[in-house]
């Protein structure tokens, strides 16, 4: 499965990204508002590798992670994790903080939450982030998300002190059908 934007490929990983996995996922200041990052060592970003491989060989498929690419390098991931009842879907993305500013999150999260919508058949798409991620929340802003909850909280790995997080939710979006003639009117 490849998705392609204006300018950015979205593929599912190799093992060959792993260096360029690790870069931004072993970043503690790239990964600052990242629940489960950052990977201290490349032990950690290889075994998400390995799992985010094999989840696209499962034929109950759960979790659908990209790289992003631009340009033949790979700059960050953007995935969507499938709830239980497979009608709703929790994107989340990353991008190399030499790459961050540029509108490329923001141009991979809605190529996969339009893959979502299109082809999981999803009904709904949410997102979580940090209450300080002011960039994440403008991302999911323009990609049309609304905040649904701020009364949620997070604990951080390694830490023992809760955050406040906050939930943006989007809907499949539902066209009106117009009348072809005024006949049909």
């Amino acid at each position: 499965m490849i998705i392609k934007t204006e300018r950015l490929t979205l593929r599912p990983f190799k093992l060959s990204d792993l260096d360029s996995t690790h870069a931004y996922a072993g970043d503690p200041t790239n990964t600052e508002y990242m629940l489960h990052l950052p990977n201290r060592s490349k032990d950690g970003s290889e075994r998400f590798l390995r799992w985010a491989i094999e989840e696209w060989k499962n034929d109950e498929q759960r979790v659908y992670e990209f790289a992003i690419i631009l340009s033949g390098e790979h700059i960050g991931a953007v995935s969507m994790g499938l709830k239980d009842d497979k009608k709703t879907g929790e994107i989340g993305w990353i991008i190399c903080r030499d790459y961050q500013g540029k509108g490329f999150a923001t141009e991979a999260a809605k190529a996969i939450m339009d893959y979502a919508f299109d082809w999981l058949e999803v009904e709904k798409v949410v997102a979580h982030c940090d209450y300080r991620n002011a960039a994440s929340v403008r991302i999911m802003e323009k990609i049309g998300m609304i905040l649904e909850r701020d009364d949620l909280m997070r604990r951080y790995k390694n830490s023992d002190e809760d955050m406040q997080e906050l939930m943006y939710s989007i809907r499949k979006p539902t066209y009106l059908q117009w009348p072809t003639s005024l006949a049909d009117s």
